[in-house]
């Protein structure tokens, strides 16, 4: 598996980088903050790695910066989102900007991303926020009857029990156990509905 490269720019279009190093071409698929940033054609250049192997192809994914890299892997592992369309992902935000969406539960941000609709970006906030940052639990002990309520009652209404304890915990982190079993729920449902 290749996890570095460190050569000569041969060529780089939006998207794609070719690096010359050991008498061999490497063509590799690149976000356009990597693309923005890289030297011109003869320049040297370090890229981080990641190698997608199926039974059909082998392709490279280069990245600039370790945490380009870090978030790529952490987005190739939401279901329905594989390595071009989380390449597509880093090409509309930049790493930061999209941690801090997934912290924000901003919806609205993800969804100007090209090719990422709103189940999209609401799968990428609920599937994304252990990775980005451990969790604290969001209620004590004590408050922990509450979110089973909540949990309970979205799951009476028919929602899976996963997606609504992932929309509880986010719910109740944006708006604080305070908020009250009311509030909680509608703006539980909210969330639910956009899935």
């Amino acid at each position: 598996m290749i996890a570095y490269l460190r050569g000569k720019i041969l060529q780089k279009k939006p998207g794609e980088v070719v690096v010359a190093t050991g008498g061999v071409g490497y063509s590799l698929l690149i976000p356009l903050s990597t693309y923005f940033k890289l030297g011109e054609a003869g320049d040297s250049v370090e890229l981080q790695v990641y190698t997608h192997l199926t039974d059909e192809s082998l392709q490279l994914f280069g990245f600039l910066t370790p945490e380009e890299k870090n978030i790529f892997l952490k987005l190739i592992t939401i279901s329905g989102i594989g390595p071009k369309m989380a390449i597509n992902i880093l090409s509309g935000i930049e790493p930061k900007e999209l941690e801090e969406a997934v912290r924000e539960t901003n919806v609205t941000r993800l969804s100007m991303i090209p090719g990422i609709g709103k189940k999209t970006a609401l799968r990428m906030i609920m599937e994304l926020a252990d990775k980005i940052e451990k969790k604290e639990k969001v209620l004590s002990r004590k408050e922990s009857k509450e979110r089973e309520d909540l949990v309970s009652a979205l799951v009476n209404l028919g929602f899976r029990r996963k997606e609504s304890e992932q929309v509880v915990d986010l719910t109740v982190s944006s708006l604080g156990p305070q908020a009250g079993f009311d509030l909680l729920l509608r703006e539980c449902l909210k969330r639910m509905s956009k899935i």
